[in-house]
């Protein structure tokens, strides 16, 4: 059972930091990396990217509505064909940083509000899957299972990885709670390994309504912006492993 430990990083901003990415770097086996429209800047793309080349990790574009005030949580209204523009902006900035490194872009995992959008509305996720694919067919979508963008991008015969936020809640219908509904955010280390250890054990988890719902995931996400969470990284590397798992980047099925 291959599981990839995931998470995402590189989202301070200038001289401020959230996560301690270098510890965080060490355990996981594949990085979402921001690409300077919800946090990052140039610099610290540069530096996230050479820590993941150094460490094995896979890595992954982060992208995002320009939203650098808001951390990339609010939704930007505007065109699918602007969309797709930005998609690409911020792809062609983490690769051109990657190639200096050596280093390559194997999947896209987007961030906060158009995360969601794309989860939920076929057009977004179309949009977000014709640009990754005009930039790159191979890149895999760091995707909810079932949800939108699940089913945009197997349609246009992208690769898809299921993924599995630890800490937070999820809805009925698979997507995730809001941010602002209570109980959205799991804070207790033991309860989101409890949560990992049960996803992948029985590939279902118990729904915020608790109601039980199909969850098939092949990677399991930490925010590096929780409390705790290089503590939280190992402790879910541990019980991967005492639960049969091997922490295996996404981009090595084989």
């Amino acid at each position: 059972m291959k599981i990839d430990l995931n998470s995402d990083m590189g989202e301070g901003f200038g001289p401020y930091q959230i996560a301690d990415d270098a510890a965080l770097m060490g355990l996981v086996s594949s990085a979402n990396v921001a690409c300077g429209y919800h946090a990052g800047d140039p610099v610290i793309m540069d530096r996230t990217i050479r820590l993941a080349k150094e460490h094995g990790v896979d890595l992954g574009a982060h992208v995002s509505y320009p939203d650098l005030m808001g951390f990339g949580r609010r939704r930007i209204d505007m065109a699918l064909p602007e969309l797709e523009a930005h998609v690409l902006y911020q792809l062609g900035a983490l690769s051109a940083l990657a190639t200096r490194a050596n280093h390559k872009i194997t999947h896209m995992n987007p961030h906060g509000a158009l995360g969601n959008l794309a989860s939920s509305d076929p057009d977004t996720a179309e949009a977000l899957v014709r640009a990754t694919r005009a930039f790159d067919p191979e890149i895999a979508f760091l995707v909810l299972p079932g949800s939108a963008l699940d089913v945009a991008a197997l349609a246009a015969g992208s690769r898809t990885v299921k993924l599995f936020l630890a800490d937070r809640a999820y809805t009925p219908d698979g997507q995730l709670a809001p941010r602002a509904q209570p109980g959205a955010v799991i804070h207790e280390p033991d309860a989101v390994l409890a949560r990992v250890l049960k996803v992948i054990e029985t590939a279902t988890i118990e729904a915020i309504d608790g109601t039980t719902i199909d969850m098939p995931v092949r990677s399991i996400l930490i925010h590096s912006d929780t409390a705790g969470a290089v503590k939280l990284a190992q402790m879910l590397r541990d019980g991967i492993a005492l639960a049969g798992g091997t922490i295996t980047p996404l981009s090595q099925d084989s």
